[in-house]
């Protein structure tokens, strides 16, 4: 019968509006795997994932050409961390946002690394960005520097040519750069084999009751 709607569709989709969405803080260094681990993040739990070079590099890029400045270099480019990196973070979090208030659970693929300092920080783009209540989980990447330093040179990318260049630096950085953020559950992702594995992972979410 055409334009009806099942009772049993309709019970299932008032279920699934009564769940808290969560939020995963995908992190670690560039090269340890973010983006494959947030994608299979998004799988498993049916989460939105937002990655935040494809929703700001196309102005990142034109903004840091416009202001004169090397596209691929942003480690050490004031302009870059003091006025466009705000503004990308700004916009993923907005996105967050507006997929938690549609009742979806949301993937964050993104470096955060300036923000690990700040304590209270979760709390405060909470406040600032307005989001509704959401379960929040930090997902640590991990893998070792040797593999890290491989996976950067078979990638490619021109923006890691500093990382490389500098790779002590860069290394001790990441290493010494630990996230200190209070109010969500952290969890480790061992990215070190050849492919992520879900499987460790959710099962640590379910013994969680998340």
């Amino acid at each position: 019968q055409t334009g009806s709607c099942s009772p049993q569709g309709s019970r299932k989709n008032r279920q699934l509006k009564t769940t808290i969405p969560k939020v995963f803080f995908v992190i670690g260094p560039a090269g340890s795997g973010k983006s494959s681990v947030s994608r299979l993040i998004a799988q498993r739990f049916g989460a939105a994932y937002i990655d935040k070079d494809t929703a700001t590099i196309r102005f990142t890029e034109l903004l840091l050409k416009l202001n004169n400045s090397d596209p691929n270099e942003r480690d050490n480019n004031e302009f870059y961390q003091s006025i466009i990196m705000p503004l990308e973070y700004a916009s993923i979090l907005d996105l967050t946002r507006d997929n938690l208030q549609a009742g979806n659970s949301v993937v964050l693929d993104a470096p955060f690394g300036k923000y690990f300092p700040d304590a209270g920080y979760l709390a405060k783009i909470r406040a600032a960005h307005q989001w509704p209540e959401a379960e929040l989980i930090v997902v640590h990447v991990r893998l070792s520097g040797d593999a890290l330093r491989r996976r950067l040179l078979d990638r490619g990318y021109p923006r890691d040519e500093w990382k490389l260049a500098n790779w002590e630096t860069f290394w001790s950085g990441a290493q010494a750069n630990s996230c200190h953020w209070t109010g969500a559950r952290h969890i480790d992702f061992d990215n070190s084999a050849g492919a992520a594995d879900i499987t460790a992972f959710a099962a640590a979410i379910a013994d969680g009751d998340l």
